[in-house]
């Protein structure tokens, strides 16, 4: 799964939090970090928090948003290199100064570059990947996945990206690689009902003692 670093240019201003937050939670999901989401929501609002408190509203910023090997990396770039944050220890009853508290907890690392026009502050955030295109999931989503690139049915191209059609492409041949296996399990004299209701109990059971709701599949 490809991930390209991509950026986005924005004026820091409260009413912008929101929409960073809904665009990274898109291209997150896009690329499969679906647990990462919420920690990295959370220290872009505390990036962009730290801008407008300290150098100012509407000042010039950007996002940028890469892999950093296996970890997440989420930078704000801003243009004032005075105003640099600072891991405060804030009291229990404190309004402010919890931000940079904040990340440090859920990031596995942080910190402050100071380039010859701006300042740019950045986390890296794990994603439990084996490499930085792999997928998520472990050892069965990278199995199914070189399952799946090996799998051609007829003619058809093989497709990349994440655009609905190719969604709906990807589930078709998932769809067509149990099918295959149903009719390998019942040319071999096995009972493919039986295989079909094992396989979808250890599905559930996996995905509840990971932590997740499982998707009832329909057949």
């Amino acid at each position: 799964m490809p991930r390209k670093s991509w950026d986005l240019p924005f004026l820091a201003e409260l009413e912008e939090v929101a929409a960073l937050r809904r665009v990274l939670r898109t291209h997150l999901r896009l690329w499969g970090l679906h647990d990462s989401i919420d920690a990295a929501e959370l220290c872009v609002s505390e990036f962009v928090a730290n801008v407008i408190n300290h150098v100012g509203p509407g000042t010039p910023t950007t996002l940028v948003v890469s892999m950093n090997g296996t970890h997440l990396r989420i930078e704000v770039h801003d243009p004032d290199m005075r105003a640099l944050p600072i891991l405060q220890q804030a009291d229990a009853d404190s309004e402010t100064g919890r931000g940079m508290t904040l990340v440090n907890a859920v990031a596995d690392r942080w910190g402050v570059l100071l380039r010859p026009d701006r300042k740019v502050t950045w986390c890296e955030l794990a994603t439990g990947l084996t490499s930085s295109n792999g997928h998520a999931g472990g050892a069965s989503v990278t199995r199914a996945q070189a399952l799946l690139g090996n799998y051609v049915v007829g003619r058809q191209p093989r497709e990349s990206g994440a655009s609905r059609w190719g969604k709906r492409r990807a589930v078709m041949t998932v769809i067509n690689v149990i099918t295959d296996l149903l009719h390998w399990l019942r040319a071999h004299g096995c009972d493919a009902d039986e295989a079909l209701d094992r396989a979808q109990t250890d599905f559930e059971v996996q995905i509840e003692a990971a932590g997740s709701r499982p998707c009832r599949a329909t057949w």
